[in-house]
């Protein structure tokens, strides 16, 4: 009887924190059973021959936003397929109540089944959830959505902290359908009760608080200021009207909140030289910390010089290319620990409107090893093993899927990404799998395509083909030292 169900066989694999080493794997019910020279292809059901490529871990896309602007279950479908074809193994996918997703309000102990059952059938990866507390009734569940549901990181934007009585952001939308200000007052209290039950469960892994850090009452003005002398390129009007040195300002309000509280801080998608810089004295600053400083694919790979357009629009904005090669010196030297896709599936229909009223963001994970391969290991120098680390082992230890997930050893799923670090393809929609219709990569020239994708030891993307099923992706709760046993 055959000793595993899968075997790759001749492929270079990437060990996050060693290095590249030479090496068979063998796979036995839906976890790595062997890393070794010299497997027997006769000892596997089924054996792909990587010859020439490089397995990497599968991919842990950690920052998500699944039904922020189309229908749930489409969405899950559509853009967790997107992922798995660029080697996406986990999605870390953000939810909160209120306009889209759901579109609706009230307790998590409602909305929470309700939406993993909703996720049951639909994604193709495996998947977990940040969650953003809207009220203080929110983050009075807190506790209870670690101990009971596995959800160990949760959200704060920033820019909705001028939500006026009617419950209306500045443009108008009630993105939260609540009346209750989520002012700094309310972060407070929200980063009080995160640092509380942090402490409850730090021996099984980090209870954080990611951060959107923009100040809306700088972008208030800055906007109306640009929008009284605009230049000529929507990019950089966008970056203008919502400046670097607002989010400078707003990294720096969380740090003194965070360090008063003992909240431990993911400081999200950091998009320029001061954001970085701010996020590097903060941490100097106040050391026991230990902030976590987010990258993104597009801030690493688009810059407004580029001339993209308004589809383009992104919050925080496309930047210069100055802050674009500051992120990418950051991300060399260790600053920047994780790099995200922030995908947020959107149409040119749902996008229309001009710079100031279109909808901000766009996809972008069935990217993630293209980019960090082009622009990485082949521009820059950044060896295979620290992009293993930046898309997979990283984002899985400090949001709690370390060793299921994001490990190159025995005993941790099977989930892997075997890319050829020298195909290049230029980008078309068809390749990227994805229901979006415009990508702001298209017709760049990139290398570092994921040939197959493999999910618990299945594979779910076969060269350029998607074979996996919607509904094989399984929610994973966190802190996995908490919830599964052996782990």
């Amino acid at each position: 009887m055959p000793m595993y169900d899968l075997m790759i066989k001749g492929g270079n694999v990437v060990v996050p924190g060693v290095g590249v080493q030479k090496a068979d794997i063998g796979v036995r019910a839906e976890r790595i059973a062997a890393i070794a020279e010299n497997l027997l292809k006769k000892d596997a059901k089924k054996a792909i021959d990587a010859t020439g490529k490089y397995v990497f871990p599968g991919a842990v896309d950690s920052h998500f936003h699944v039904g922020i602007y189309r229908p749930f279950s489409e969405d899950a479908t559509s853009e967790s397929t997107s992922a798995a074809s660029g080697g996406v193994t986990t999605i870390l996918t953000y939810f909160r109540p209120g306009r889209n997703y759901l579109n609706k309000t009230g307790p998590y102990r409602e909305l929470f089944p309700e939406l993993i059952s909703l996720s049951e059938r639909f994604y193709l990866t495996d998947y977990s959830y940040h969650l953003s507390m809207n009220s203080e009734d929110h983050v009075r569940e807190i506790e209870w959505l670690v101990r009971e549901c596995g959800v160990s990181t949760f959200k704060y934007y920033m820019f909705y902290k001028l939500l006026n009585l009617s419950g209306s952001s500045p443009d108008g939308m009630n993105y939260l359908m609540t009346d209750t200000p989520v002012d700094l007052g309310f972060l407070y209290k929200y980063m009080k009760e995160v640092s509380r039950v942090h402490a409850i469960f730090k021996d099984y892994g980090r209870i954080s608080l990611s951060i959107h850090c923009e100040e809306p009452e700088i972008i208030r003005v800055t906007s109306a200021e640009v929008k009284a002398n605009p230049s000529g390129n929507p990019l950089k009007d966008y970056s203008d009207a919502r400046p670097p040195w607002e989010e400078e300002l707003a990294i720096n309000e969380v740090a003194v909140m965070a360090n008063h509280t003992g909240c431990p801080v993911n400081l999200l998608h950091l998009s320029s030289e001061r954001a970085v810089e701010a996020g590097i004295d903060v941490s100097r600053r106040y050391a026991r910390q230990k902030f976590l400083l987010e990258g993104t694919l597009h801030h690493l790979g688009l810059s407004y010089d580029m001339k993209l357009g308004a589809l383009a629009k992104v919050n925080p904005p496309i930047r210069s290319r100055e802050d674009m090669e500051c992120l990418w010196k950051r991300v060399l030297d260790g600053t920047i620990r994780t790099v995200v896709s922030d995908h947020a599936c959107v149409t040119k229909e749902i996008k229309k409107g001009d710079l100031w009223t279109s909808l901000p963001g766009f996809g972008g994970t069935s990217l993630m090893f293209p980019i960090l391969v082009t622009e990485g290991y082949h521009k820059r120098g950044l060896p295979l093993h620290r992009i293993a680390e930046l898309s997979s082992s990283n984002p899985a230890q400090w949001h709690n899927l370390y060793p299921k997930k994001g490990a190159m050893m025995v005993g941790s799923d099977a989930d892997l990404a075997i890319v050829d670090i020298e195909k290049e393809k230029r980008v078309t929609l068809d390749i990227l799998h994805t229901a979006q219709d415009f990508s702001p990569e298209e017709g760049m020239k990139l290398k570092g395509w994921p040939e197959y994708t493999i999910l618990r030891g299945s594979v779910i993307f076969d060269k350029g083909k998607v074979v996996g099923q919607p509904g094989y992706g399984r929610f994973i709760k966190r802190p996995v030292k908490l919830h599964y046993e052996g782990v």
